[in-house]
């Protein structure tokens, strides 16, 4: 039993960054009606920026290198997504919609290829925010962990909220639920695209920075993870912001479970074995609801 709840919780770890990635899917999809193919990219050359502040950070001996290098990635990340939407899916949006598909396609190109000729290629060493274990009940917990689910469950409480209970969120459900009515009765629509992408870039890199320590740095650390992230999204719903929360976490665990109990080998079989089970009966996802076309 012990171990069992050991691998639920190292689950619920893991899970929770698949979350968080997924959140940032599902907000650009709902809001721009892209999926952005670059999200895991992205979060990459931001946990490369992290990595990089960290290093001349402790090598000069100053105090507290990661809180510092933590807080100016999340500043790097807001210029990042702003850019990125600005400058590329922007002037793409008159197009149609597998026009800006492409375009993040390429972005993966380009971001990949820049982090490999800014950083290198090299695989990198990145330390946890909390470093020690706690042992409680035989369960091995590391404060780490402990860290990684509070900060999510913090901000995913934070983006429920806000697309609740503000005025913003309700901008964002009227810009995903129909871009040309929202512009005419006044909501900024381009704006809310902006902040979306700069949230979903915000999350992105919070979960590549949190998962590095397991990862390592280097330029294919996010690829695993961008697909169960995606994975995620489907499983719990497009349509929905709660449904890649509880998709994030079912595949963590799940995906923990299969690797001990019956084989590494059989992880993704497995996990994509439950996906195409579930879309069978859940064409939408979980929590995702059925889109009606009014005629």
């Amino acid at each position: 039993m012990t171990t069992f709840i050991q691998n639920i919780v190292a689950g619920m770890e893991t899970g929770s960054l698949y979350a968080l990635a997924a959140l940032g899917v599902v907000l650009i999809f709902r809001v721009s009606a892209v999926t952005n193919f670059a999200q895991g990219e992205m979060a990459m050359f931001s946990t490369f920026v992290a990595w990089s502040i960290w290093g001349n950070l402790a090598e000069a001996g100053f105090p507290y290198p990661y809180p510092i290098a933590f807080l100016a990635t999340i500043l790097f990340a807001i210029c990042f997504g702003y850019v990125v939407e600005r400058f590329f899916i922007r002037p793409a949006s008159k197009g149609s919609m597998v026009g800006k598909m492409i375009v993040t396609l390429g972005l993966i190109m380009i971001v990949n290829g820049g982090a490999a000729a800014i950083f290198g290629t090299d695989s990198h060493y990145m330390p946890r925010a909390i470093q020690g274990n706690l042992n409680i009940g035989g369960v091995l917990l590391r404060p780490h962990a402990i860290f990684v689910m509070s900060l999510a469950l913090i901000l995913m409480t934070a983006l429920f909220i806000m697309i609740k209970k503000t005025m913003f969120g309700v901008a964002i459900r009227a810009t995903a639920q129909n871009d040309t009515a929202a512009r005419l009765m006044g909501v900024p629509t381009s704006k809310v695209t902006s902040y979306s992408w700069i949230i979903a870039t915000v999350l992105g890199a919070i979960a590549g920075m949190l998962i590095a320590p397991a990862t390592n740095v280097h330029t294919g650390m996010m690829a695993d993870v961008h697909l169960k992230s995606f994975i995620a999204a489907v499983l719990g719903g497009f349509t929905s912001f709660i449904g890649p929360v509880v998709g994030g976490l079912a595949i963590g665990i799940l995906d923990n479970l299969v690797g001990y109990y019956i084989s590494t080998s059989w992880q993704t079989v497995i996990v994509y074995g439950f996906l195409i089970l579930v879309l069978i009966f859940k064409p939408y996802g979980i929590f995702g609801k059925t889109r009606r076309k009014k005629v």
